[in-house]
């Protein structure tokens, strides 16, 4: 009598675990190759070009450029930045206040670069004195030049800026700067390479 009852139920067991281990094979073999091609798709994002508009070292405009993304790993990094910039660039630090060599505005024109992969990010003529301890701009020297993402850290919610080419971390934007932008790009001094403008 039992075994006549647990026969089927046996049968329905095997068969139901049957199914299930298809279906999930099915779905495996589905969804692996789509990840793959999603990860593969990523990473060829990351690493694909990016535009920027570039400026030689006379300040002069030399208009929209499509140029490789910079992308090192971290011991390539290491071997190009100090201990210092690799933190803020590469691990999203911060330099303490009135530590870095650019919060007051430069006696000289020039431009900032990307401490990173030399990317023009902004003039001098648009810095101003925050009182914040960092250096602090009103906009950048090109929009394309930096990207913008939003950073939930240490509870707040706040713009990160971070240039194009290589992904390097600057800084944050807020909303309390001087006009015509009413905006304060807050980067960090050693994130940014000072290049006096010589003349033409």
């Amino acid at each position: 009598m039992s075994h006549s009852i647990n026969h089927p139920r046996r049968r329905f067991l095997i068969g139901a675990s049957a199914v299930f281990g298809t279906g999930l094979l099915v779905g495996l073999t589905r969804w692996l190759p789509a990840r793959a091609a999603s990860d593969s798709a990523a990473s060829a994002q990351a690493s694909g070009p990016v535009i920027i508009v570039a400026f030689d070292d006379h300040g002069k405009r030399l208009g929209r450029r499509t140029v490789p993304r910079v992308v090192k790993t971290p011991a390539q990094w290491r071997a190009v930045l100090t201990p210092a910039q690799y933190h803020i660039l590469r691990e999203h630090g911060t330099e303490q206040p009135f530590s870095g060599r650019y919060y007051n505005t430069p006696a000289q024109h020039g431009l900032y670069r990307c401490q990173g992969c030399d990317n023009a990010l902004y003039d001098s003529a648009t810095q101003f004195h925050s009182g914040t301890g960092w250096p602090s701009f009103y906009q950048p020297i090109a929009p394309e030049n930096v990207t913008e993402h939003v950073d939930h850290s240490f509870g707040m919610t706040r713009t990160e800026i971070s240039c194009t080419r290589c992904g390097g971390h600057l800084g944050h934007k807020f909303h309390d700067g001087p006009k015509p932008t009413g905006l304060r790009y807050c980067m960090d001094s050693l994130a940014l390479r000072f290049v006096p403008i010589t003349p033409a």
